[in-house]
């Protein structure tokens, strides 16, 4: 007797939407991707854009190549120490220098400032 669950519904569309946004920022087309992982670009498209769940080795290459944190994904109500967006922008901060980091810092405080005039 097979007493598995199998009502498992899992929506994989964002987790693909990171992937996609993650690929973009790199400036890599999916031509380019298909050509290193070796799967044809429509079937990275069925996984950026239409939820298609890829293989398991599949899935951890395009996690790990484009360094996407699933934990916010799969775990949605638990408290995610870094975004993927944040550990992104985090690695292109690390390869700055001060003078460049203070420009950011300078745009930073702005925006927040900005933010906080809206808010009130």
């Amino acid at each position: 007797m097979d007493e598995r669950n199998n009502d498992f519904d899992f929506d994989f569309t964002p987790i693909g939407q990171a992937i996609k946004k993650a690929r973009e920022t790199k400036g890599m087309t999916r031509e380019q991707l298909s050509g290193i992982i070796g799967y044809a670009p429509r079937h990275i498209q069925s996984i950026e854009n239409e939820g298609q769940y890829p293989s398991i080795e599949l899935f951890i290459q395009l996690v790990t190549m484009f360094d996407v944190s699933v934990d916010e994904y799969i775990f949605p109500n638990k408290e995610i120490k870094k975004s993927s967006v944040r550990r992104r922008l985090d690695a292109q901060l690390n390869r700055l220098d001060d003078k460049e980091l203070s420009v950011i810092e300078a745009t930073v405080n702005g925006l927040c400032k900005a933010k906080e005039e809206t808010e009130e």
